[in-house]
């Protein structure tokens, strides 16, 4: 590890079972002098952060933000200027609606080194534990991700629900829970097929994950049946029907 000057490593922990860390990453939570973490990487994960290291707690709660974005961003940059080697540990991977990339731009500007350390995102991670394969030569050749919660500040909408009711292969939607509902009704209105499997997975990879499985028309009633709440990942697409094949023999990740 790089610590004669300050240095800084953009890591993502995975969709929270520990064992789906990279070496690389378990290695920088071990050393690193200073973690800045969020609450996505679960309390198993950010419970290896050892009792010396300096860890701060930037998670971004529903309604109640520990730190702003740009807080974080200063945080980072100075903890940096005084030669800490700083690990910023985020859920999933850190470029995948991780807002990563916005901290590495900060880097660049504060002329601060750093790298960035891929984790498993839990687009992928999560569906496969529940027995989702988010592509399958019989079913979806294509899949996308969405932000299912937008930067209510923008002018226009990044996502193209017109576009996306067309698209024929997997879509996988992020932080999706609170907008479930429009999101859905913006499929139905651009003619999407009601019948189209949906399954809501939350806390993904995780001892109490737990799978809802429904179609658009039904799936926010099932959803509120079921007291769904984030975090959690939302499949629209065929390959949610192999759920009720593989998904029965792919039990929930056991304990930690």
């Amino acid at each position: 590890m790089k610590s004669k000057k300050g240095y800084v490593y953009l890591a993502g922990s995975g969709p929270g079972d520990p064992d789906l860390l990279t070496v690389k990453a378990k290695r920088l939570i071990e050393e690193a002098d200073v973690v800045i973490y969020d609450q996505l990487p679960g309390d198993a994960i950010i419970g290896m952060i050892p009792e010396k290291t300096e860890k701060i707690d930037a998670g971004k709660y529903a309604g109640d933000h520990t730190l702003t974005q740009d807080e974080i961003n200063k945080l980072i940059v100075e903890k940096a200027n005084v030669g800490k080697v700083v690990l910023r540990l985020k859920g999933g991977d850190p470029y995948v609606f991780g807002r990563g990339g916005e901290e590495a731009e900060e880097l660049v500007k504060a002329n601060i080194p750093f790298e960035v350390v891929p984790g498993i995102t839990s687009a992928i991670a999560a569906p496969a534990y529940a027995g989702i394969p988010i592509t399958h030569r019989n079913n979806n050749s294509m899949v996308t991700f969405v932000t299912g919660h937008e930067d209510p500040t923008k002018d226009e909408k990044a996502v193209d629900w017109e576009l996306l009711a067309k698209f024929n292969g997997t879509i996988v939607i992020f932080m999706g829970v609170k907008m479930l509902e429009k999101n859905c009704n913006e499929l139905l209105k651009f003619k999407k097929d009601p019948n189209t499997p949906v399954a809501i997975i939350e806390r993904g990879t995780r001892p109490d994950q737990r799978v809802t499985i429904g179609v658009l028309s039904n799936i926010v009633e099932k959803s509120k049946e079921n007291n769904v709440k984030a975090p959690a990942l939302i499949v629209i697409g065929d390959v949610v029907n192999l759920h009720k094949i593989i998904g029965l023999q792919n039990p929930n990740p056991k304990n930690f």
